[in-house]
């Protein structure tokens, strides 16, 4: 099934929706037997994909090490006040094999879901880890070869860094800026025989999915396996991970997606590997951290390269949106990722304002209040932005000035969209004051005529000249973290 342009995509922890909807319908459910009433809802958030996060058999190995760590059996505590033995089912980043786990239906489970949200127009996304594996991941006993390796000296040394393994000294996966994974084995991006083994993996995967999220995707340049690991990856190839690994996939599913995540400003090499989609990690910063100005200036970059970017405000690694940004802060930010090009990426929860962020290794979580303004105001979001306006639309980023004695027009960013006579303009205040700015509209053929301007996401218009407004602009006056959507009539 081809994918849509600028896809809308919905990331749900699988094992902790299955066991919500198991105490909503007291059963024992799976992916296979979900009743059609909860695919329908699905389809009813207008969105494209659903990324089912967490489906591959978990490691028993790895529930072990998560079970022996202190600080994290103190965060599931305190995430689950009544968390228990069997709520760790270990991390779903320490993947003993590339099988859909048997609790959550198995591969025909998986197979039943897939079709349900075809019938639905909706694409499946899944996960790949490729920069390491379990424990207790068949290659580590079978092909050593595949893996970073270290001596007694070095598990003398360093016991957090390597483990013994059926009598191998292995190394500890690792991203370089942070302490070693003690749940998992380093591959080698740099051997053939793991390269091939990946490769056949990831055609496995693909016949489960229409596209998949790629783990910490940046790992496995050759550049920072050099920087990583050094000499104990031994020879650096002539070729690149992926540019082995993508095409060889595509040949055999055209149509499938590679999403990375992506950090440290990798993500235009990324793409050049042939990945379809980054993370667009840099402007969930800006957002977070810094001003209206930093975001124009993240805008500013071309189009062929926004496109294939990933927005969100929040996804299983990040905290919650509604803890860390203030309403009228979260519902402008939402609005930025939507309505920019590129990916949207939504995690389940945030649309019912959940604050409690889930750690990966538990298979449920707490109750908690569902905020129903912010319910009412994702759904309108969602619906909007599902036009073909906000797809196939031509983007462009507004200029917009202000007044020598006021400055805060440098708070307001501003965008528009158009296909055929269809006409959007969405403006922001990014910023904790008021700001006032003259909006620079991108559309010489507005004058001649009067247009109403209709707020999308509420029920109020403006009626404004359209000579005034190619001659002056559009004037706006936006409370701190204040809107416009506007569509022109």
């Amino acid at each position: 099934m081809a994918w849509r342009r600028r896809p809308v995509i919905y990331e749900i922890s699988t094992w902790a929706w299955l066991a919500e909807l198991r105490t909503r319908y007291r059963q024992l459910l799976t992916l296979g037997t979900i009743p059609t009433r909860e695919w329908d809802l699905l389809a009813e958030l207008d969105i494209d994909a659903v990324w089912f996060m967490g489906v591959w058999e978990r490691s028993l190995a790895g529930i072990a090490v998560a079970n022996a760590n202190r600080d994290l059996q103190d965060e599931f505590r305190r995430v689950l006040p009544d968390y228990g033995p069997g709520d760790n089912i270990g991390s779903a980043y320490c993947v003993r094999d590339y099988v859909v786990a048997a609790p959550l239906g198995g591969p025909d489970g998986l197979a039943r879901a897939r079709e349900e949200l075809q019938a639905r127009g909706i694409r499946l996304v899944l996960d790949f880890v490729p920069n390491h594996v379990a424990i207790d991941h068949p290659w580590v006993a079978d092909h050593p070869d595949y893996f970073i390796r270290g001596s007694e000296q070095d598990l003398a040394r360093a016991p957090q860094e390597f483990i013994d393994v059926h009598g191998e000294v292995f190394a500890h996966g690792r991203d370089p800026y942070f302490p070693p994974w003690s749940d998992v084995i380093q591959v080698n991006a740099f051997s053939p025989g793991l390269r091939a083994a990946a490769i056949k993996t990831v055609r496995g995967i693909a016949a489960q999915c229409d596209g998949m999220r790629c783990d910490m995707a940046m790992l496995m340049l050759n550049d920072i396996v050099e920087r990583t690991w050094g000499a104990r990856a031994g020879t650096r190839p002539t070729t690149e991970y992926w540019q082995d690994l993508i095409p060889a996939v595509k040949a055999a599913h055209p149509d499938v997606l590679f999403i990375a995540e992506a950090y440290w400003d990798l993500e235009y090499e990324l793409m050049q590997k042939g990945f379809d989609y980054c993370y667009d990690k840099r402007l969930y910063d800006r957002l977070v951290h810094e001003n209206g100005e930093s975001v124009r200036a993240h805008l500013t970059a071309g189009l062929d390269y926004q496109d294939r970017l990933v927005r969100f405000i929040e996804n299983h690694d990040e905290p919650r949106a509604a803890a860390t940004f203030s309403p009228a802060k979260e519902r402008t930010a939402a609005i930025v990722i939507a309505t920019t090009p590129g990916a949207t990426l939504i995690h389940d929860g945030q649309i019912e304002g959940r604050k409690i962020k889930l750690p990966v290794f538990l298979a449920r979580r707490p109750p908690e209040p569902v905020d129903e303004a912010l319910v009412a105001f994702y759904r309108t979001l969602l619906k909007t932005i599902h036009a073909d306006l906000f797809h196939d639309g031509e983007w462009t980023l507004c200029d917009r000035h202000g007044w020598s004695d006021n400055s805060s027009f440098h708070d307001i960013v501003a965008w528009s969209w158009r296909l055929g006579e269809q006409r959007c303009l969405v403006v922001t205040n990014l910023t904790d004051r008021r700001s006032q700015a003259m909006v620079r509209l991108p559309w010489s053929d507005i004058g001649g005529r009067v247009w109403r301007l209709c707020e999308t996401l509420s029920w109020e218009c403006y009626v404004r000249d359209g000579n005034h407004l190619v001659a002056e602009g559009l004037f706006v006056d936006l409370d701190p973290w204040g809107h416009h959507f506007l569509r022109f009539e």
